[in-house]
């Protein structure tokens, strides 16, 4: 029988690992992550959260035993998510964030980069991501962007190296941005959270930071986050914010905005940040206890997918796993 040539144009680049590695397109650095951390002025002790496995929501002192360890595992960048014990309308008391950040950086000073979540859901007591009118139908723009102004210059005068605004107000990178240069705060940096959408993968993170929207009328918060169904309305967002004073932009969710991700970076200079959800790391941990597929190699792949799209920063709650699992990987 004759044999019947077929030319290997291909698969000669997939033969071996070694081969994979030298033409591999996409090569992952834990330098390039970010390790979110919750931190509860009401805990006494640690404790676990719905669906994020290998996370807890921490106190102001085991807080620095977690970073003390993900310096370990070479994480030495941080985005951090304070959560005060008493809730308001109006009235904000943003003390015990400035002391977490203050405590951090007393005791890891330069060998940490703290970013610091600027937002009102975990303050308020309807968990909107600032404050409502009277009859709490609408979130009033102006009245929010000064308080979070005014929470932007606490942080860094803490010690904040960044600040990261996710309320998604109009406005609040310019306002934030004069502010930190008027208090002689130049040289920390703003991280927006550009493009965030009305994603119904933020449930385990709602857990942590007990931020669930509870409002009589307010129901959710599709008036001031981007509607999943608009990509238009996230690059406008993302490039005013640019314009506006912010140095990085981020995608959020990560893994099913990668369209987002690739659009953008074409249309911006700045590094832009993809943060990989609580719901969608959840999904990964959920199939991972199932034996559905294996942890290590999808949270890798996410990852790879993150950076194809045109991420140069990846928040993930699995960065501080990031080194071993790279260096370990067989691709």
């Amino acid at each position: 029988m004759e044999r019947i040539f077929y030319p290997a144009t291909q698969r000669r680049l997939r033969a071996d690992e070694h081969i994979r590695e030298l033409t591999a397109t996409v090569r992952l650095s834990h330098k390039s992550f970010i390790q979110p951390l919750f931190v509860d002025e009401a805990l006494t002790s640690p404790r676990a959260v719905k669906g994020l496995a290998s996370v807890q929501v921490d106190t102001i002192g085991s807080v620095l035993q977690t970073i003390e360890s993900d310096l370990k595992n070479g994480i030495s960048k941080f985005l951090l998510f304070p959560v005060p014990a008493n809730k308001s309308e109006i009235i904000f008391d943003f003390s015990f964030a400035t002391t977490v950040v203050k405590r951090i950086k007393d005791v890891f000073g330069d060998a940490v980069w703290l970013s610091a979540d600027v937002c009102l859901c975990s303050y308020t007591s309807h968990g909107h991501c600032g404050i409502l009118n009277k009859e709490q139908s609408v979130l009033l723009n102006g009245e929010t962007v000064n308080v979070l102004t005014k929470y932007a210059i606490q942080l860094a005068n803490a010690g904040a190296d960044c600040i990261a605004p996710s309320d998604m107000m109009d406005g609040r990178i310019a306002a934030i941005r004069s502010a930190l240069n008027a208090f002689g705060h130049d040289t920390v940096s703003i991280m927006s959270y550009a493009a965030k959408f009305s994603s119904q993968f933020y449930g385990p993170f709602r857990d942590a930071c007990h931020s669930s929207p509870q409002a009589n009328v307010l129901k959710n918060r599709k008036t001031y986050q981007i509607s999943p169904f608009n990509i238009n309305d996230a690059i406008a967002s993302a490039l005013r914010d640019e314009k506006e004073g912010a140095d990085i932009l981020m995608v959020k969710p990560a893994a099913l905005y990668t369209d987002v991700i690739a659009k953008l970076k074409q249309q911006t200079i700045k590094p832009v940040a993809a943060y990989h959800v609580s719901g969608e790391y959840a999904a990964i941990e959920s199939l991972a206890a199932q034996n559905l597929l294996n942890r290590d190699a999808a949270h890798l792949e996410t990852w790879a997918a993150l950076t194809r799209s045109g991420a140069d920063i990846i928040i993930s709650y699995a960065a501080r796993s990031a080194k071993n699992w790279i260096e370990q990987a067989s691709i």
